[in-house]
């Protein structure tokens, strides 16, 4: 009998087999904010009868109040119902979609985009999959924002692209901490990140503040990463200010979607776009790397790609505002009741996205090991979803996702502060008594 024809044992061959699980697919997938959500969900109590309050993750179409735009799912049925869009699309999109971006955009930017400066992708993280693998190579190095989106570090790790984490200062509405990005910065540094308005932060940045971001990338020689999925979602006093404006000065490349401005996640339609008036990035053949990397993945929605421009022309201002609005309570509430919360504190108002970073104070609770710990009991016991700040960089804190109905986030935010009541150490609680 042959290695081939080896016998059977409980339904398994005998032999050794030469396939075997990619390591860096192992190692990015548990970076990932889905695969953590998945972990700490997967504890809650299918018994328990009270409906489990998502305060974990960026999605609020689930919710009522936060549904799109009839223009939008308009714009989608007559794309769909015009037979216009049942091809397949160029690589980086049709021309109309991307001049519809780039007119989008060009209304908050000195410098204009035309339609070719606009890159189409199935929304932003497959951007973010593009950017990184076309600055993938051997001791190249990245600087991202600490706490931020994980994404990058997954992309980043699968691509062996090396991530260097700057930290953003929460005691000044979490700036980036320029030093640090100086201190980290050397020769095989090609870019950096930042997240604006921010994600997991809730924080919006000056104008003065991303001109300092400017200069400082200009003396290092890296360009800069602009994440602005977020762009237009704030509501306190710093309004939104795109990166791009300081594209005369350092090269940046910005990211954007519809998924968060027009609450359609599951559409999956983004974009990056290189605002680079001095032709820095085409003289030095990264934006042929980039179209080498695009030209091998799938192209985002025909039909999504069609319904663009008659989205970003004819959404009413006050579809936006009414959602801004809504933002607006909701982070007032959040903020509100988490300083009701003895053992939680957070160190600034959310002025923007749907997020704000709370830390937690582990000397007032008892049987809480860490900040995972916290959320995988606050899930069993609670039904309530949080996502822990270790895996994004900031062990002991918390990501809040403030948007979600207002009375369903009460309720969450009740069971919360129910389940540091109930973890809070004795002498805490005979202490509140007295």
């Amino acid at each position: 009998m042959g290695e081939a024809d080896a016998p059977m044992e409980d339904g398994n061959p005998t032999r050794m087999w030469n396939f075997k699980p990619s390591e860096a697919t192992e190692t990015a997938g548990r970076l990932t904010i889905r695969e953590i959500l998945n972990k700490v969900m997967s504890v809650i109590d299918s018994g328990d009868p009270r409906p489990v309050i998502p305060l974990g993750h960026g999605d609020p179409s689930a919710f009522p109040c936060f549904r799109t735009t009839p223009i939008a799912e308009q714009a989608v049925v007559t794309a769909v119902k015009s037979a216009m869009y049942n091809s397949y699309c160029p690589e980086f999109g049709i021309l109309p979609a991307r001049r519809a971006v780039a007119e989008y955009l060009n209304s908050d930017l000195p410098d204009k985009l035309s339609p070719d400066d606009v890159f189409l992708t199935c929304g932003s993280q497959q951007a973010i999959e593009i950017l990184i693998t076309a600055f993938a190579q051997p001791h190249a190095n990245i600087l991202l924002p600490t706490p931020g989106y994980s994404f990058y570090d997954a992309r980043a790790a699968y691509c062996g692209l090396e991530a260097r984490h700057f930290n953003l200062l929460p005691g000044q509405n979490w700036e980036v901490d320029l030093d640090a990005v100086e201190a980290l910065a050397d020769d095989n540094t090609i870019a950096m990140v930042i997240i604006n308005p921010g994600n997991p932060c809730g924080n919006v940045y000056t104008y003065q503040h991303l001109a300092k971001i400017a200069e400082a990338a200009k003396k290092l020689g890296i360009l800069v990463i602009a994440d602005e999925v977020y762009s237009h979602l704030t509501f306190g006093g710093n309004p939104f200010v795109p990166m791009g404006t300081f594209g005369s000065i350092v090269p940046v490349i910005s990211l954007g979607s519809i998924s968060k401005r027009w609450v359609v996640p599951g559409w999956r339609m983004g974009w990056f776009v290189i605002i680079d008036p001095h032709g820095v990035l085409k003289s030095s053949k990264i934006i042929d790397s980039i179209k080498g990397v695009q030209s091998m993945l799938s192209r985002p929605s025909s039909f999504i790609q069609g319904a663009l421009p008659h989205i970003f022309e004819n959404t009413e201002e006050d579809f936006f505002s009414r959602t801004i609005e809504t933002l607006k309570i909701t982070a007032d509430i959040c903020y509100n009741r988490m300083k009701e919360i003895k053992c939680i504190s957070c160190p600034s108002k959310p002025e923007g996205s749907m997020f704000a970073m709370v830390k937690l104070n582990f000397s007032l609770l008892e049987d809480i090991t860490d900040d995972m710990d916290f959320c995988l009991k606050l899930a069993k016991e609670e039904s309530v979803v949080i996502f822990p700040g270790t895996p994004i960089g900031c062990k002991g804190w918390l990501r809040v996702t403030f948007a979600v109905e207002p009375s369903s986030l009460e309720d969450g935010l009740d069971r919360l502060k129910s389940f540091c009541h109930r973890h809070q150490k004795v002498n805490e609680i005979e202490e509140l008594l007295v």
